[in-house]
């Protein structure tokens, strides 16, 4: 409902979404035990404005946290976190309430001044990232790969908002193949409301205005990227349907049954399975096992390399050939010959084989 805005904000490098606080405590209920005695981290936010500061402001004692760590990003050309007109980039440190009325009142948070401009990437930002047991923040869906693999660097243990599609980043994916990043139980579907500044334009379907005069857009496709356990994550995937050949094809090109939802996935098949991108919602790591992904790599002919699948006429002219691309793209002939090309798939395997 609200791609339009998106893709506007990626090539403006805007990205001033702000996270709903509903959003955040329907997502951060389910690994309360993960913050006692932690050091939290929410770099990608502007107090003022942040529901990410808010809660764990207001639920610091309620979870145990040892010390919370927020940083401002300063009003530049290239806005990445905030168009508030900060005239200097500052970190606030929060360590719990002193007065005994559990609210964090400005006496007790201390404003600290950053010497740059508050990019997460800027080496002062990085020691305060050393400082976190857990980052947890909506950081700019336009750097979204190169936030993450500095988390993965300084091994940081993390909750983050990002586009479904980031599943697809080929900086993402093998985390999520190896286990090492996973996706939130509290959104599998629908679209989620964010502020955004006052001076965008709402012009698509789903957006406005909302009663106190804040603007809002409402995106498609969120999910919440973590490597923090859960127990829901661990609950088997129920399945009823049984295999039967006729109603499973096979691909042409690949020892691999076509899965067209989830909820299809057969109780009694150990082979390799071609899963939908959903499937990742309810993945439980104990049950299946991931062994690679579709349209992963890029193909090549006439000594050129590319990054997209070829067409379907070009597969079908090329789908006896030994192509290094022909695994990566799976298809099924039908009976007239015609390769039919699926959507993109995840291919996995029951772990009781």
């Amino acid at each position: 409902m609200a791609n339009k805005n998106l893709n506007a904000a990626k090539e403006a490098k805007k990205d001033e979404f702000y996270t709903q606080l509903e959003d955040i405590n329907n997502e951060l209920r389910h690994y309360r035990e993960h913050f006692r005695g932690k050091t939290v981290l929410c770099n990608c936010d502007d107090p003022r404005v942040s529901n990410f500061f808010t809660y764990f402001a207001y639920n610091f004692e309620f979870l145990g946290l040892k010390r919370l760590i927020t940083t401002c990003y300063k009003s530049q050309d290239m806005d990445l976190f905030s168009q508030n007109k900060s005239e200097q980039a500052i970190y606030l440190i929060y360590d719990g309430d002193k007065n005994g009325n559990n609210i964090p009142d400005p006496e007790e948070i201390g404003i600290h001044p950053l010497k740059g401009n508050g990019d997460f990437r800027s080496r002062e930002c990085i020691e305060l990232l050393k400082q976190a047991d857990i980052v947890v923040t909506n950081p700019p869906f336009s750097l979204f790969r190169e936030y993450v693999a500095q988390l993965m660097e300084y091994d940081k243990m993390f909750l983050i908002i990002g586009n479904v599609n980031a599943i697809n980043y080929r900086e993402i994916f093998p985390f999520i193949m190896q286990n090492k990043i996973w996706l939130g139980p509290s959104i599998h579907s629908g679209d989620r409301k964010f502020w955004v500044p006052d001076n965008y334009e709402l012009n698509a379907s789903g957006c406005g205005i909302d009663e106190t005069g804040r603007k809002f857009i409402r995106v498609k496709g969120v999910r919440w990227f973590t490597n923090l356990d859960f127990k829901e994550r661990h609950e088997d995937l129920i399945l009823y349907k049984h295999f039967i050949p006729e109603e499973y094809p096979k691909y042409d090109n690949y020892d691999a049954i076509e899965i067209n939802k989830v909820e299809n996935i057969p109780c009694d098949y150990d082979g390799v399975m071609g899963v939908p991108l959903t499937f990742l919602d309810k993945y439980n790591p104990d049950q299946f096992e991931i062994i690679w992904r579709s349209h992963d790599i890029e193909w090549a002919e006439n000594g050129c390399t590319f990054f997209r699948p070829p067409t379907a006429e070009k597969l079908a002219k090329y789908k006896k050939a030994d192509k290094t691309w022909r695994v990566q793209i799976p298809y099924i002939t039908d009976v007239n010959d015609n390769a039919k090309m699926t959507y993109q798939r995840i291919f996995i395997r029951r772990k009781n084989n």
